[in-house]
């Protein structure tokens, strides 16, 4: 037996349940990338970490920088209640993007991480927003 078999695989009904909750949770960057594309952007995209500088050197278009540390009720309420929010950091080696949505779900507010964040974007070969030079 394997190590991916020595342990059982969950029945289809756990499993479905599993997968429809981390889909609840979390997108990708083909999902925002083919949403933003398409104009069907119904979420607002938030780049909740690092300086205003490094987010016009590099970021997803589209979106609007937010750092987590600035997420509030007050920020927050700029939005519609039932404004989904999807956030990004920097990449799997960043946490940003988890602290700002669990400020957000604090709120109330309906939010999902979008998986890899801009090294995420980078692999899939998507193109950054190009700022304006002054």
């Amino acid at each position: 037996m394997s190590t991916v078999s020595d342990i059982p695989a969950a029945s289809a009904k756990t499993a479905q349940e599993h997968f429809q909750n981390r889909l609840s949770l979390e997108t990708d960057c083909a999902d925002v990338h083919e949403a933003t594309s398409a104009g069907e952007q119904d979420f607002v995209l938030l780049h909740v970490v690092g300086s205003y500088e490094a987010f016009e050197r590099r970021h997803i278009p589209g979106a609007l920088h937010l750092p987590h540390r600035e997420i509030s009720e007050t920020r927050m309420s700029e939005w519609p209640s039932d404004t989904l929010f999807v956030v990004y950091c920097a990449g799997p080696h960043c946490n940003g993007a988890d602290r700002a949505a669990l400020k957000i779900a604090k709120l109330g507010r309906p939010v999902k991480i979008m998986i890899g964040g801009i090294t995420g974007w980078a692999d899939e070969g998507y193109d950054f927003a190009q700022m304006s030079s002054s």
